[in-house]
């Protein structure tokens, strides 16, 4: 299956590395494909709003997800299983407002995708139209081909994403996926048939970390890895959880980087004690 996105990319680029470069232009799937052929890995992580994405897009990571997990992050729910389109669009939106290199994905959220391709269709042109991303993402491997051949026939490049789908957690709950041969083998298939409609990439969610380095090995689309061991090509984290911003306990395969939620703290006592004490504003902050 042809990736039609990729067909105007500047050849002057293609020998950059994902990470880190001060490229003129937006990182494409033919850059992400590139990559893989040369062995390189790469970082990706979540973004919900201009400012948070504006960082990372200066720092050099090459593609941000705007997931729905931004549901647990910012919108209050429970699950991703709330968010709706209209939701994404807008977040989405602001990211890519916020940036210039990164190549922005955006999430399809539960239930606008699995009526079937047309649907599917429908809502991914959305997020490119209206949110101007540059590909979309959806869950499910086997269940999800149809969909992803008609978005890339239509020349929208799909993420897929596989394993632990958290849009499915009703059905089967936050464990690892593809434990044991018949689970393996399920999961081998779906990677190779969301390959096979055309996607660009594959999310592998919690999934054990021999198994994640098989279907690394045997597919010629780059695998992100979260929670699936070392030997993806890409790895990709919740930036609320790799900062330390996010409450209580975090998944095991999660790796504090930063303390943001007690800085923050600290910070906002400090201001409420200059104000209740009478030190803010002082002279310098003041205006006559």
């Amino acid at each position: 299956m042809t990736q039609l996105s990729a067909a105007h990319d500047k050849p002057s680029d293609s020998g950059k590395a994902l990470y880190g470069g001060k490229g003129t232009r937006r990182i494409t799937v033919r850059d992400i494909t590139l990559a893989k052929e040369r062995g390189e890995k790469w970082p990706m992580l979540t973004a919900y709003d201009a400012m948070t994405a504006s960082v990372f897009d200066e720092t050099g990571i090459p593609v941000l997800l705007v997931g729905d997990s931004a549901g647990n992050c910012h919108l209050g729910y429970e699950s991703t299983v709330p968010v709706t389109l209209d939701e994404m669009t807008m977040l989405a939106a602001a990211v890519v407002r916020g940036t210039r290199r990164s190549l922005i994905v955006g999430d399809l959220p539960f239930g606008s995708y699995q009526e079937g391709p047309v649907q599917a269709l429908r809502s991914a042109t959305r997020l490119v139209k209206e949110a101007g991303v540059g590909a979309v993402k959806l869950e499910g491997g086997e269940r999800s081909h149809r969909q992803i051949e008609l978005l890339v026939e239509s020349g929208i490049p799909v993420m897929a994403h596989i394993g632990l789908t958290p849009q499915s957690v009703n059905a089967m709950g936050y464990r690892v996926q593809g434990r044991g041969e018949e689970a393996a083998q399920q999961l081998l298939r779906d990677a190779k048939a969301v390959q096979d409609a055309g996607a660009f990439a594959v999310v592998l969610e919690l999934v054990p970390a021999e198994l994640a380095a098989e279907v690394t090995s045997v597919l010629h689309i780059p695998t992100v890895g979260i929670g699936a061991g070392p030997d993806t090509d890409a790895q990709v984290l919740v930036w609320t959880d790799m900062m330390g911003l996010t409450p209580g306990r975090v998944p095991k395969f999660v790796k504090k980087y930063a303390g943001l939620r007690e800085v923050m703290g600290d910070a906002v006592r400090a201001f409420a004690d200059d104000v209740v004490g009478g030190a803010f504003p002082a002279e310098e902050n003041s205006v006559h």
